[in-house]
């Protein structure tokens, strides 16, 4: 699934949307990704002289592809309704693939609680449980 496709699943447009591709979906998970590049505006300001991508821009990048698992496409704005157990497992420079696996782990009361974590290469560099909704 490339940008185009995402975008009618997604509200979300550049430059706060980040996730650039799907690469696998099936029923309960998804896994996309992200090219970090060292032309992202982010850099300008975190940090010029040693850029590292935002940690709450990784967690919100595993926040909109566990939308574009959960959501229909139908005029649905996703809504991320918590975030526990996060943890930075490692730096996000520029030029880069950052990959984002999520898989569902329960549905309570409307609420779906998903196990998210980001990698670069092999190694994980963050990882949480993001409770996530929707509003129509």
């Amino acid at each position: 699934m490339k940008k185009e496709e995402i975008m009618k699943i997604l509200p979300h447009r550049d430059p706060i949307l980040l996730v650039d591709r799907v690469v696998e979906k099936g029923e309960d998970y998804i896994v996309a990704e992200r090219e970090i590049k060292d032309s992202d505006p982010v850099f300008k300001g975190h940090f010029p002289n040693y850029p590292i991508y935002p940690g709450v821009y990784i967690l919100e990048g595993l926040a909109q592809t566990a939308g574009i698992l959960l959501l229909k496409g139908n005029d649905e704005i996703p809504l991320f309704l918590g975030i526990d157990n996060a943890r930075f497992k490692g730096e996000v420079r520029p030029n880069c693939i950052l990959r984002y696996e999520v898989k569902i782990k329960e549905v309570k009361a409307g609420i779906v609680f998903v196990d998210a974590k980001a990698y670069v290469s092999s190694k994980m560099v963050a990882k949480a449980v993001l409770l996530l909704g929707s509003k129509r």
